[in-house]
């Protein structure tokens, strides 16, 4: 049986945020940023080790960079993942500050 997909949330304060996913009470998958003036800089992105390879991480990014369109902040990608993923996607450019 698949599980239905849990709703992307973010939280930001003091200059620092996340974006998550909730299952029973707690987190499973975040990713995590410092914002500084225009720019989003995110330094982490986690999955539990039994829903990776699920799609959460990739879909955490998604939101992510959503956001940073919205809010018109340019990304910088500390994280590793985030920067392969951001090499590997060229419509993530717009908000990349390499």
């Amino acid at each position: 049986m698949t599980q239905a997909p849990h709703p992307i949330e973010h939280e930001e304060a003091n200059g620092r945020g996340a974006f998550f996913v909730m299952r029973e009470g707690r987190r499973v998958a975040e990713l995590t940023y410092a914002a500084s003036g225009k720019e989003a800089i995110v330094g982490h992105t986690w999955v539990e080790p039994r829903l990776r390879n699920s799609g959460l991480a990739p879909t955490l990014v998604n939101a992510m960079v959503d956001w940073a369109r919205r809010e018109d902040r340019k990304v910088v990608p500390v994280c590793s993942y985030v920067h392969a993923l951001f090499t590997r996607t060229p419509e993530y450019g717009d908000v990349w500050k390499r």
